[in-house]
């Protein structure tokens, strides 16, 4: 790939991220009702993705379980137990991790 196309692809991919940042503040200003189906996708869509994730990190675990099964689940049970005492998404998620790697370090 030579310069002038690399610098292209640059700006191609720059504008194309700035746009889909900037066009959802476009479309829904103040001036007009946010649509029913816009709210309805930003209230349920967040967890339906969450979902999906732990299915996706959880299906190697299920299909091939071992002694490595037993630590993510244990991990996943301390994300989540922690998530419900302090209700700190982030916190959890941090302490979920490393909970995991350092039983994998362990054992």
């Amino acid at each position: 790939m030579t310069v002038p196309n690399e610098i292209m692809t640059i700006a191609i991919a720059s504008l194309a991220t700035f746009a889909t940042r900037f066009l959802p503040f476009l479309i829904f200003s103040g001036k007009k009702e946010t649509p029913g189906f816009v709210k309805y996708l930003g209230e349920h869509l967040p967890p339906a993705i969450l979902g999906i994730l732990v299915i996706y990190c959880y299906k190697s675990q299920i299909l091939h379980p071992g002694f490595d099964s037993l630590l993510a689940f244990f991990a996943g049970l301390v994300t989540v137990a922690l998530y419900y005492v302090k209700s700190d998404m982030l916190l959890a998620i941090l302490f979920g991790s490393a909970t995991y790697v350092g039983l994998v370090y362990l054992f």
